[in-house]
């Protein structure tokens, strides 16, 4: 146990914090500031994909709503790949890229809102089932912060010196 966690979701953990991190990195100091940010970019989208793999191998009696959100999570990230290193961001494949990678990362941050309500007293006093208004309204909130974020980040991030990726 490493802080009253089994050790694999303890790494599941870390790998998800690093990726809900460095994506916000990505979205704030990189797409919404039309920057390019190769490092970041890189383990944002790796320590995501991880996120989303590693979650099938931790202990489950059934198919759970976080599997299905690792499913959707790893098919928008492939979209997300493809757009960045096949089509290198050329034409609409940079706005999809920005789109892409901003639902991955409001799909990570969506499972910790959920996971906080789960495992921190308080928030699970606040709502023990996840049907209550606090739990709703704290979705709410991200929902409506990743849809304004996002929209900016996509006419925000354009071609020019600073945004370009170099070819892997």
């Amino acid at each position: 146990m490493i802080f009253g966690l089994p050790p694999l979701t303890f790494i599941h953990t870390v790998i998800s914090l690093i990726g809900i991190l460095s994506g916000l990195v990505v979205l704030f100091g990189g797409l919404l500031a039309n920057k390019w940010l190769p490092r970041w970019t890189s383990w944002f989208l790796a320590t995501t994909v991880l996120t989303s793999a590693t979650g099938y191998i931790l202990p489950a009696a059934h198919f759970m709503p976080s599997h299905a959100v690792g499913i959707l999570s790893l098919l928008i990230l492939a979209v997300a790949l493809y757009a960045l290193y096949s089509k290198h961001l050329r034409g609409g494949w940079r706005r999809t890229y920005v789109i892409t990678a901003v639902i991955a990362l409001y799909l990570n941050v969506f499972v910790l809102v959920a996971q906080l309500f789960a495992k921190v007293p308080a928030l699970k006093e606040l709502a023990p089932t996840q049907t209550e208004t606090p739990f709703k309204v704290a979705q709410g909130i991200v929902l409506v912060a990743f849809i304004v974020f996002g929209a900016l980040a996509a006419t925000r991030f354009h071609e020019g010196p600073s945004s370009t990726p170099r070819a892997p």
